[in-house]
C-alpha cells in the first residue's frame, strides 16, 4: 500500500500545479500579452471609467436611449450569475404574454411608429444577456429617440450607420448593433437633460 501511495501523491501534486498554477498563468499571460481588451472583459469605457462591457447587455428604458433585447435573467435584468435563456417554447402562454408585454412597452413609447416590429425587440437571446441588436431593431427605434433628444432622423440614423458591425470575417453571423456603444455614442452628440 505505501509503494502505491507515494506515487499517487506525488502525481495528484503534479497535477494540482501544472493544472492549477502553471496552466492558468500561461494562459492568463498570453492573453494579456496578445488579446488584453478581451482578456480584461471587452470593457467599454467613458471618461476613464468602464461604462459596461461589449459583451453583456445593459437595461435601458429611457425613451431618449435605444432599448436593447430582452433579459431572461431575473430578478435583475442582464445578471451575468443568472445567465441563460428562458425556455419557453412557442406555444408556452408566459412567452406570449412577455411579447405582448414589450410590445405595447413599444408602443407606448411611440405610439406614431407602425413599422413592423424586428423580433429581436420583443424576444430574449439565448443567455438572456445579448448586447447586440440588429440594425432593424435599432432603425425601429430610430424616430422615438430623435425626439426625444431633439435630433433630426438623419443624425441618429447616422450614428446607427456608424455604430453598426458587419458578419464576422464577412460571412459568419448577422450584422449587429451594440446597444450600450450606440447609447454612449448618442450621448457624446447630445445628452440627456
Amino acid at each position: 500500500m505505501k509503494n502505491m501511495l507515494r506515487p499517487v501523491l506525488v502525481l495528484f501534486a503534479a497535477l494540482t500545479v501544472i493544472t492549477g498554477i502553471v496552466y492558468p498563468a500561461v494562459v492568463t499571460a498570453v492573453g494579456q500579452a496578445v488579446f488584453p481588451h478581451q482578456a480584461n472583459g471587452s470593457l467599454i469605457e467613458k471618461n476613464g471609467k468602464a461604462a459596461g462591457s461589449e459583451l453583456i447587455g445593459q437595461q435601458f428604458d429611457a425613451p431618449g436611449y435605444f432599448w436593447g433585447r430582452l433579459s431572461a435573467t431575473s430578478p435583475n435584468p442582464y445578471n451575468a450569475q443568472s445567465s441563460g435563456g428562458s425556455n419557453l417554447g412557442p406555444t408556452n402562454p408566459a412567452l406570449t404574454d412577455e411579447v405582448k408585454g414589450r410590445l405595447s412597452a413599444l408602443h407606448d413609447a411611440d405610439p406614431s411608429n407602425t413599422l413592423p416590429v424586428p423580433v429581436d425587440l420583443v424576444t430574449s437571446s439565448a443567455s438572456g444577456l445579448d448586447p447586440d441588436i440588429s440594425p432593424a431593431a435599432a432603425a425601429y427605434q430610430a424616430a422615438r429617440v430623435a425626439k426625444a433628444r431633439g435630433l433630426t432622423a438623419g443624425q441618429v440614423n447616422a450614428l446607427i450607420v456608424r455604430n453598426t458591425s458587419g458578419r464576422q470575417l464577412g460571412v459568419l453571423g448577422e450584422p449587429r448593433v451594440n446597444v450600450l456603444k450606440l447609447n454612449l455614442a448618442l450621448d457624446e452628440l447630445k445628452p440627456l437633460h
